[in-house]
């Protein structure tokens, strides 16, 4: 078929379109995502999971399968990703810190035993359910990180001021135990 003899577009083919470039958006931006089956889970539960998200930086959205599978289709994970995209798919995106979303889910499925985490994507890597749980969700965050570089970049000032002061409070050492025999 010809492009001359083809049909309009309709507006809910226009609105799909805009959907899927949103889609294609966030995964080209994020640092992580994780997809989520939260059938069975209640509104007031379902509303506090979107508010933690929020608070965190963290953004959730229910979206149809065949959207997702549109919007990575040219990733290089599309394959093994989209595996996971049946039945109820919810997928929060992290943007900073890349174990947002997991620490997140991991805490609410304390509450929450009918969520279920399908799989996560970090770098292009495919995480199962359990290894979001366990892996993603229990690196350090971004601010966990600042406060390891600070302290290992303090470090070695904190051992040169020792080094520094070692020979005065040696002689002072050396001082007292003249004065002691004197």
């Amino acid at each position: 078929m010809s492009s001359s003899h083809a049909a309009p577009t309709s507006p809910e083919r226009k609105a799909k379109d805009v959907l899927v470039g949103d889609l294609k958006a966030k995964f080209d931006k994020m640092t992580s995502a994780v997809l989520v089956d939260f059938k069975g889970l209640n509104v007031d539960t379902v509303t506090r999971l979107r508010n933690e998200f929020r608070k965190n930086g963290v953004e959730y959205k229910v979206v149809k399968n065949t959207l997702l599978k549109q919007a990575i289709k040219d990733k290089a994970f599309a394959e093994s990703f989209g595996k996971h995209l049946v039945g109820m798919t919810g997928i929060a995106w992290s943007y900073e810190d890349p174990s947002a979303a997991a620490k997140i889910l991991k805490a609410f499925k304390k509450d929450a035993e009918k969520l279920k985490i399908k799989a996560g994507l970090i770098e292009g890597q495919i995480l199962g359910g359990d290894a979001v749980e366990n892996q993603l969700a229990t690196m350090p965050g971004k601010d966990e990180l600042r406060s390891m570089l600070l302290a290992t970049l303090q470090a070695p000032l904190t051992q040169f001021v020792q080094q520094l002061a070692a020979p005065s409070q040696n002689f002072v050492y050396v001082l007292a135990a003249k004065e002691q025999q004197g």
